[in-house]
């Protein structure tokens, strides 16, 4: 039988600018570790190490997709708002990680994020100051679906063996 696993849907949050040009998976996922670490201790971060990756990043959205064993999603999730920075280049950038869905398969994550992002350009469409504006937003809206790349990465998903 196939290994169940969870996709954690999460974005980085900070107010400083220059994090997001660090997000990479290898900071990330340091930083998740170090977490697991901090608040599990040895025994959290060997149960979440087993089958744990950073999936999918997106640094220019801030979107982040973790993978890890179904039994241990807990100790995971409980983890990540113990991040408190991604360090990159001798560099510490201040940010947390907003866990936004948790997920069976990638395509119930992308799903949720679509829906998501929909939500929040509704919300901007309602504080619009000035037409221009207004069909930005509105031009943004009418774009939430799957892309190609998205498509890509759910071959990938059927590829694991995962429900």
């Amino acid at each position: 039988a196939a290994l169940s696993r969870r996709y954690v849907l999460c974005e980085v949050v900070s107010e400083d600018p220059r994090c997001r040009q660090c997000i990479e998976d290898r900071a990330l996922g340091l930083a998740v570790r170090d977490a697991i670490t901090r608040v599990h201790g040895d025994y959290g971060l060997a149960c979440c190490s087993i089958s744990f990756t950073v999936k999918y990043l997106n640094a220019y959205t801030g979107t982040v997709l973790l993978r890890c064993r179904k039994d241990s999603y807990r100790l995971l999730c409980s983890a990540l708002p113990f991040v408190r920075f991604l360090e990159s280049r001798g560099q510490r950038y201040p940010c947390f990680l907003n866990t936004l869905h948790v997920g069976g398969t990638i395509r119930t994550c992308q799903k949720f994020l679509i829906q998501y992002n929909r939500t929040q350009l509704l919300r901007l469409l309602q504080n619009c100051t000035n037409e221009e504006e207004r069909q930005c937003i509105q031009k943004s809206l009418l774009s939430c679906s799957l892309t190609e790349e998205q498509s890509q990465i759910r071959d990938e998903e059927d590829d694991d063996g995962t429900e």
